[in-house]
Order: C-alpha cells, then sequence, then structure tokens
C-alpha cells in the first residue's frame, strides 16, 4: 500500500458461517406487554440466524430462522385473536426444499413496525399494538437480526435474488446477478480515507476469502473515502462496485472485475465474434417430413429462428415436407419444434343420452252402463227386457259406449225403470322411458352435426272456387340433432359449445289432421374434464287436472246426487327431459396431452 494513506480496517463476526450441526428451537412463547407483543423464541445456542420482512399486502410478517430444527409440538400453529394487540395468528413451519430453515408467519390485525432483539439463547420480536409506539429511533436501532430487508410487498419479495447457500462461491454467483439482492456475508465494518478502489476491493477479497482480478482500468480509478459498520461483506463490495460503475464476473472462487465501459466493449466484440463465426460456419440441410401439422402454418413459425441473410426453409407440396438449410445449430432448434409442433389434432368423441321420463296417474270412481234390468208393472214381466218407448226422456253421461261411466235412463214418467248400474273403481299407472343416444366424433375446434329425422304424412284438403276438391299429402318431422365444437385445453379438459334439439309429435286422430308437435332445444357451453359425464339441460313439467260433469240441480242433491254425476277423475301427468353429455379424447397419447416420460 502506497505512503501516505490512511487505512484503519475493523472486521468482525457478528454470526458465524458455518455450523456442525443444526441447532434447535425449544419453544415459541407469546406475551402482551402493554401496548407491545412479544414472540420469543427459544434456543439451545445462541448462534442463530435471523431475518425478517412485511408484506404489507396480506398484513403479515415473515421470520425466517436458518439452521435450526424444531419438533411438531414446537411449531404448532396458535390463536392470539383473543387479545387486543396486533397479533391474531402464529404459525411456524418447514421453508419449501430445505429440512434446517424455518419460517414463522405473523398475521396482524394492522400493518405496524416490529422489531428484532436477541438475548443469550433467544430472539424476541417485538410489534407495536397501534402504530407509532416506536420512536423511529428504536425501529431503526433494534434490528439486530442479520439482514434488514424492510418493508416491502409480496411481488417484490418473490423478486428478491437470494444466496443458495451461504458459501462464498453462492455468495459471488448472487452478487453478480441483476435486481434487488438479500446479502447474508459475515458483516464487517470499514473506515477508509482516499483509498483507491483497487486497495478497498483488496481488502473485501481478503478478509471474505475469495480470489480477485482487478483490470488495469480499475486501477486508473480515483481514490474515494469509505465509512461502513457493521454491514455484510457481499452489500460491501456490491456498493464499491455500483459507486464506481463497475462490473464484476464470476468464474469459479475468481472474481473479475472490470469497468462498465470495457464490459460493453467486451460484449460487442463477443458479439461480433458470434456473427463472424456464423457466417463462416458451414451450412447444412434437412429434409423435415410433416404428418400433422399445417404446413404452411409451420414453415412460417420456424421462419423466425432461421439465421438472417443464409438461412432458408422451403416447403414440398407433394411430400408434404419442410426443406430447411441452416447452420447446424439453427437446425437443431428447428427439429425440436417440429417435434414439439407436428402432432396429431386431438379427436373428441363426444356420446349424449337424452333420456325422457314420463308418468301418468289417474284415478277413476263412477258409474258405467251395464245390463239393463227392471220391472215393468203394465207387462208384468220382470227380468230382462227392453223398454218400450213411452212418452218418456234419456240422458247419459258417458263419454263413449266403450266407457260408459254413467248412464241414466227413464222410459216412463214418475215411473223408473231400467235405472241399472255398474260400479266401476279403476286406478292405472303408466311410466315410459326414452332414451336416444346419439354420438359424433371431431377434431378439435372443428364442428361436428349429426341429424336423425322422423317424417309422419297427414292427407291435406283444398276446396277451389268452383268446387273442386283438391288433396295432397302433407310432411312433418321430429328432429333430433346434436351439434357440437370441442376445444381441448392444455391440461386435457374439453371445451364444449353445444346445441342439442329434440323433437316429438304427438297423437293424431285423423289422418287428415296434423301431429301435434313438442320442439325442445338446450344451447350452452361448458367445461368438461375428459371422460367426465355433466347434465347440460333438463325440463320438467307437470300437470294436475280434474274434469267433473253432471244434470243440473240433481248432482247436488245430498247422498243421492252422485247417481247424476259424472266419476271422479283426477288425473296427474310429469315429463321431464335430462340431457347428458360425455366428451372422450381418443388419442390423447399421439395428440401430447400425456406425458410419456
Amino acid at each position: 500500500m502506497k505512503k501516505g494513506f490512511f487505512l484503519s480496517v475493523l472486521f468482525y463476526l457478528i454470526i458465524p458461517s458455518t455450523q456442525v450441526s443444526a441447532m434447535e428451537m425449544k419453544a415459541i412463547n407469546f406475551a402482551q406487554k402493554g401496548e407491545v407483543s412479544e414472540l420469543e423464541f427459544i434456543f439451545d445456542s445462541n448462534d442463530v440466524q435471523a431475518s425478517k420482512f412485511q408484506v404489507k399486502e396480506d398484513k403479515q410478517i415473515i421470520v425466517d430462522l436458518g439452521n435450526i430444527t424444531a419438533t411438531d409440538r414446537v411449531m404448532r400453529a396458535f390463536d392470539t385473536s383473543e387479545f387486543s394487540g396486533g397479533v391474531v395468528f402464529v404459525k411456524a413451519y418447514k421453508k419449501p426444499k430445505s429440512d434446517k430453515d424455518i419460517r414463522v408467519a405473523i398475521q396482524l390485525r394492522d400493518n405496524v413496525r416490529s422489531v428484532l432483539v436477541r438475548k443469550p439463547n433467544r430472539i424476541i420480536l417485538q410489534i407495536e399494538n397501534r402504530y407509532g409506539v416506536f420512536s423511529q429511533k428504536k425501529a431503526e436501532e433494534g434490528q439486530t437480526y442479520k439482514d434488514k430487508i424492510g418493508d416491502i410487498s409480496k411481488e417484490e419479495a418473490s423478486r428478491l435474488s437470494i444466496p443458495k447457500s451461504d458459501s462464498i462461491e453462492d455468495i459471488l454467483e448472487n452478487l453478480t446477478m441483476s435486481g434487488r439482492k438479500k446479502y447474508i456475508g459475515k458483516k464487517i465494518t470499514m473506515n477508509l480515507k482516499t483509498v483507491k478502489p483497487e486497495e478497498i476491493l483488496k481488502i473485501i477479497a481478503e478478509t471474505s476469502g475469495f480470489n480477485i482480478i482487478i483490470t488495469e482500468d480499475v486501477k486508473k480509478m480515483a481514490a474515494i473515502s469509505l465509512s461502513l459498520v457493521d454491514i455484510p461483506w457481499d452489500q460491501a463490495l456490491d456498493t464499491v462496485l455500483d459507486m464506481n460503475k463497475l462490473v464484476a464476473k464470476k468464474n469459479g472462487m475468481i472474481l473479475v472485475i472490470t469497468t462498465l465501459a470495457n464490459a460493453i466493449l467486451e460484449q460487442e466484440a463477443v458479439k461480433k465474434a458470434k456473427l463472424s463465426a456464423v457466417e463462416q460456419e458451414p451450412l447444412l440441410t434437412k429434409v423435415f417430413p410433416i404428418s400433422f401439422a399445417n404446413i404452411e402454418e409451420l414453415q412460417k413459425i420456424v421462419l423466425e429462428y432461421s439465421t438472417e441473410k443464409r438461412g432458408k426453409i422451403s416447403r414440398d407440396t407433394r411430400t408434404n415436407s419442410l426443406i430447411v438449410k441452416d447452420t447446424a445449430e439453427v437446425i437443431e432448434k428447428i427439429r425440436k419444434i417440429v417435434e414439439l409442433l407436428d402432432t396429431q389434432t386431438p379427436q373428441v368423441l363426444i356420446e349424449s343420452k337424452i333420456v325422457e321420463v314420463s308418468e301418468r296417474y289417474t284415478k277413476e270412481i263412477g258409474l258405467d252402463k251395464g245390463l239393463q234390468f227392471g220391472y215393468d208393472p203394465f207387462t208384468k214381466n220382470s227380468g230382462p227386457t227392453a223398454p218400450r218407448n213411452v212418452g218418456a226422456f234419456s240422458f247419459s253421461s258417458a263419454p263413449s259406449a266403450t266407457s260408459n261411466i254413467l248412464g241414466l235412463s227413464i222410459k216412463r214418467f214418475n215411473r223408473l225403470i231400467n235405472l241399472d248400474f255398474t260400479l266401476n273403481l279403476m286406478e292405472s299407472e303408466e311410466k315410459a322411458k326414452i332414451i336416444s343416444s346419439p354420438k359424433v366424433i371431431t377434431k378439435n375446434n372443428v364442428k361436428a352435426e349429426i341429424v336423425q329425422d322422423e317424417n309422419f304424412y297427414y292427407l291435406e284438403s283444398n276446396v277451389a272456387l268452383d268446387g273442386t276438391v283438391t288433396s295432397k299429402w302433407v310432411p312433418q318431422s321430429a328432429r333430433l340433432s346434436l351439434l357440437v365444437t370441442p376445444q381441448v385445453t392444455n391440461d386435457g379438459s374439453i371445451s364444449l359449445e353445444v346445441s342439442v334439439q329434440k323433437d316429438s309429435l304427438g297423437t293424431s286422430f285423423a289422418a287428415s289432421t296434423p301431429k301435434p308437435e313438442t320442439k325442445r332445444t338446450v344451447k350452452t357451453q361448458v367445461l368438461v374434464d375428459n371422460g367426465a359425464t355433466v347434465v347440460v339441460g333438463g325440463i320438467y313439467t307437470y300437470v294436475n287436472t280434474e274434469n267433473h260433469s253432471g244434470v243440473p240441480f240433481l248432482q247436488d242433491i245430498p247422498l243421492v246426487g252422485w247417481l247424476f254425476r259424472t266419476m271422479y277423475n283426477p288425473a296427474t301427468e310429469k315429463k321431464e327431459l335430462i340431457i347428458f353429455l360425455t366428451p372422450r379424447i381418443i388419442n390423447q397419447e399421439e395428440a401430447g396431452l400425456v406425458d410419456r416420460g
């Protein structure tokens, strides 16, 4: 070191860099002391690595404890919401991919400040119960933990560059990364006046244990003064590099440091060298047969990876092949792209079941006209007889000759003869289930349709003005159709755009009368797992009817009025239409939707 420089270096170790074995956390205690809540971590050793940061979006404080083990009983979660302080819930768990690092999440009622205080064999996290309890000075002085990250958002915390371990090689690797970094090196204090950056870098290298190479342009830089107290050595090194616009490049345990201007020139030289090498590199030709992909679209994709001004990609329509002329590196890239994209288009089998359930329940209680029997005093004949039509009237409420429910015949005035009846008690129940099962198969994103028409013809007659009658048969159809467009997602699910139509024709009583029509349609979009069944629609119809008729006044006579009424005939009819869909990808493996490894 040159004469006349004042150099004073103070170096001390705050936290040991290595441990023989992981330490153990004995307990986590919580206490509320006035306007401060304390979370106490008790260990079997005094040398514990601890850090914290706050995620304001979630109102959480995260405490990380390094090289620590604990039992499940110690790490059990506990609820502190019954206290009036700022802490609501505490949960400790092992960090992912690490068996010796523990993370403690503290849920807050509101974002308040906190400090970590170290005591023998324990670390205490002090948390304000209301904002403003801690003075700014106390909040700054209380940071005795390993590294202060500060109050950052969850997104910033996820982008923080953290060394893989506390080894020098990993710390140097993290140091050369861009973006915000977390510093975990041993803490040092440096007080340097009028010292060249070259000497400062050598001091940090000697105290930290890595090798350093400094270029000539760094040695020519002007001297600076530096005063750093109790900071990690990697943070001190990063600060010196940033102040002097220096760039560090790692090679194992060696750190090569140069100026930013020289680093830019070196990168440009490397780029030119690569371009020159590419220009001199011999070109190769390879033919890629295309089986499934659209060759025009695939050509546009791989053309972007062709070497500028040298590479060439053409296609042969007859053999459906791509002919690539380029360097070996580019051809290998194109080969991987073609291998990934030239796969079978997923084919989807869509099975649908259209279930129609109809249920009819009727009950008929009343009188039915049967054998006529009576006594005629004029003829004095008894037994079955045909009544004489002498000065009488007749009445019948039966709907037809085959289903006479109530029949009443009065053949003589003020003489009631032939009042014969048969009690008809009938109860019937009908159920029907009709299943239509249309199936169709189609490619991904290609519309498919299957249709079935059931035709019926009825005779239609037209009378002209001159009285001429013309007749023709008119068609009437009931359609069953399934129209579907499937789209296979990257995770193997299937998005369906579906249209289902189910028509039906009723009963016609005459050939010249059209049948009543019923049309039912479902249009929808639904996401279904491969091979799963989903109900896309249903129509439920319920009809309850009752019919009554009878002789006026007579039907209302107590006790005997039921003789002059039609039977009690309630009817209940239920109809239900349910549509099921089951899509299946029938070429999953060939379409690249199954991991073959």
